[in-house]
Order: structure tokens, then sequence, then C-alpha cells
């Protein structure tokens, strides 16, 4: 599913997601600026695989929970983008049992 954005705000730069640029306007999360590109998958569960995507978008599900510019669980919906940052998708919620340090199954 592809957003739209109904109230453009001011262009504001681009991250990578997974080595892919992902534009994004000021004032955006990386959870908006990632939903917004099309991506709507931010991580799979340790124990199935299954895929997880945002649910509550105010950080209180951790569903969207990404590891960016090497720090592993951080909430897309709480972090706001910034130019350059490093975002990659992770297993689970790292260090948890199932995972491996970096949240990988």
């Amino acid at each position: 599913m592809r957003l739209r954005r109904v109230d453009p705000a001011p262009a504001g730069g681009q991250f990578f997601f997974e080595g892919r640029p992902v534009p994004f306007r000021e004032g955006d999360s990386v959870a908006s600026a990632l939903m917004a590109a099309g991506i709507a998958t931010f991580r799979a569960t340790p124990v199935t695989g299954a895929a997880r995507a945002p649910y509550c978008l105010m950080g209180v599900c951790y569903d969207c929970l990404v590891r960016i510019d090497g720090a592993d669980n951080q909430r897309a919906c709480m972090t706001p983008c910034g130019e350059g940052l490093r975002v990659e998708r992770q297993a689970g919620v790292a260090g948890s049992p199932g995972s491996d340090e970096r949240g990988a199954r």
C-alpha cells in the first residue's frame, strides 16, 4: 500500500533503507517516510519469520523496530528522519531469544 501525502511539507532530504534511497519531508518519522515510499515490512518475527509492519505509530507496539546507523531496536515511528541515515530491517528484537546480537535468526 502506498500512502498519498495530503498536505506536502517542504522537502527534507533522503536516507537509505537497505541501500535504497528514500526521500523524506520535513517533520517525517522514519516510519512515515518508509510507508510513503511503499515499504511496509520493517522486520520479521524470530520464531516464524512473519512480516511485521507499523501498527500504532506512537511508540507503544514495537512492531516498527529497525536498525538505524548500526543501533538495533530503534522505533521507526518515533525517530525523526535525518539526512543520510542508514536504516535496515531486523529479525525480531535484537538480543531476544531466537535472534543473534544483531537481531538475525
